[in-house]
């Protein structure tokens, strides 16, 4: 029996993700199954760029605007919830499913598993939280360093997710988050084939900057402002809505807010792309723009008579 294909469409955001996997999902007659740790959320179509109505309907798409703002997600549920849709859509398919999204820990996860750590409870989360809204990083971090001292040498102090996270997995597991990382690389019962749009810096960047511009104009204020008080979640805790929060707070003008949203998402972009060339993801295919489509059913199609 032929092994399955798993074509993962990532990337940078803005790069034309979303297009090509809808192209290659409509190619090969499979379904798409979202990797964005945001878009999974309901309520924020807008700011977290979720497929348009046409590119749903086009084709059958999973874990796209189905969990409510409050809920609790990770990469680790990622990867089970992906891993229970896969033999399926394997089935129906003929063997292929396209995976579309630029959260890289989901992306890792699916392709190369994740170490087994703790769901977070809701207990932990608000302990963590509410000593970060107290006492700041600073505190944070040094209860990481008191109970992993590795971790917290390691760990980029300016991330503060990250600091946050690590503290969280201490408390929750009891023991240092360094013990239970363990980077090993899990066999999966499917081939991959990791793609990405290789965009000159400054054609990405002009996308960025457009695509947040035509947010605004469809509506991004207003669906920020129907969330705003739910600010506090982690779901919001975003691009986005962090900048159109501090303009509603009067922390900045309208023009200023939208101008801190581009450049953090160039930001985000930046890291996105420093992600892609980690030795572990060194398998990624860059492809051109103008030609895309046609060169990722190429590498398909060689991957499957391989």
């Amino acid at each position: 029996m032929k092994t399955p294909t798993l074509i993962v469409v990532t990337g940078a955001t803005a790069s034309g993700k979303t297009g090509l996997a809808v192209d290659l999902a409509q190619r090969l007659g499979c379904d798409i199954i979202s990797a964005d740790s945001r878009q999974i959320y309901r309520d924020i179509p807008i700011g977290t760029a979720q497929p348009t109505e046409e590119e749903l309907a086009a084709v059958p798409h999973h874990l796209v605007g189905v969990l409510p703002l409050d809920s609790y997600y990770s990469a680790s549920l990622f990867e089970q919830d992906a891993l229970r849709l896969l033999p399926d859509i394997f089935r129906r398919s003929g063997g292929r499913a396209v995976v579309c999204g630029g959260s890289m820990m989901y992306v890792d996860a699916l392709c190369n598993g994740i170490d087994d750590l703790p769901t977070i409870s809701d207990q932990t989360r608000q302990l963590v939280l509410d000593l970060y809204n107290r006492e700041g990083i600073g505190a944070v971090m040094s209860r990481l360093m008191d109970l992993d001292p590795e971790y917290a040498g390691t760990v980029d102090a300016s991330n503060h997710k990250r600091v946050i996270h690590g503290l969280e997995i201490c408390l929750e597991s009891g023991c240092s988050y360094s013990s239970l990382r363990t980077g090993e690389r899990r066999k999966r019962p499917f081939n991959v084939v990791r793609l990405a749009i290789d965009r000159e810096r400054d054609d990405l960047f002009g996308r960025i900057n457009r695509r947040v511009e035509l947010m605004m104009a469809s509506g991004l204020e207003e669906e920020a402002r129907r969330v705003y008080p739910q600010r506090a979640l982690n779901s919001l805790n975003t691009v986005g809505y962090k900048e159109m929060f501090a303009w509603f707070d009067g922390l900045m003008d309208r023009e200023t807010a939208v101008a801190r949203i581009q450049k953090n998402t160039r930001v985000y972009a930046k890291k996105q792309l420093t992600w892609l060339k980690r030795p572990s993801v060194a398998e990624t295919v860059m492809l051109s723009p103008q030609t895309a489509t046609e060169e990722a059913m190429e590498i398909v199609r060689a991957n499957e008579t391989e």
